[in-house]
């Protein structure tokens, strides 16, 4: 047997508000939409992860989500841009990972972060 997918439900009344955060300011694609469930994603090659944590590091509460993307910079912006709330960082952790934590319309607190090239000097 092989583990093909994981997949993160987030609970709400107000499907369509997922649409602002994860699709318009994140740029997932909308995969599926039934009303009652809307499914976002990427066709590109992801990684299967799940992790249990007793806090997110540098003593900073453990996020619902973490999100990985290639640039951390441009994330931050777009999302203070669109209004959401930045609850930590931008910061470059000591286990080398640049990220910050955001509020999406759920209330759910997403872990944004990039890994950073390890600077050898």
């Amino acid at each position: 047997m092989k583990v093909k997918r994981i997949v993160s439900n987030i609970h709400t009344e107000d499907i369509m508000a997922a649409k602002r955060f994860y699709q318009d300011v994140l740029g997932l694609d909308v995969w599926m939409d039934h009303g009652w469930i809307a499914t976002y994603g990427s066709h590109k090659e992801m990684s299967i992860q799940i992790s249990f944590a007793s806090q997110g590091g540098s003593d900073t509460p453990t996020p619902d989500l973490s999100i990985e993307v290639d640039d951390v910079d441009v994330a931050f912006e777009r999302m203070k841009s669109a209004g959401f709330s930045i609850e930590y960082g931008p910061v470059d952790e000591p286990w080398g990972v640049r990220r910050f934590y955001v509020r999406d319309p759920f209330g759910k607190l997403i872990n944004i972060l990039a890994h950073v090239p390890y600077n050898y000097e």
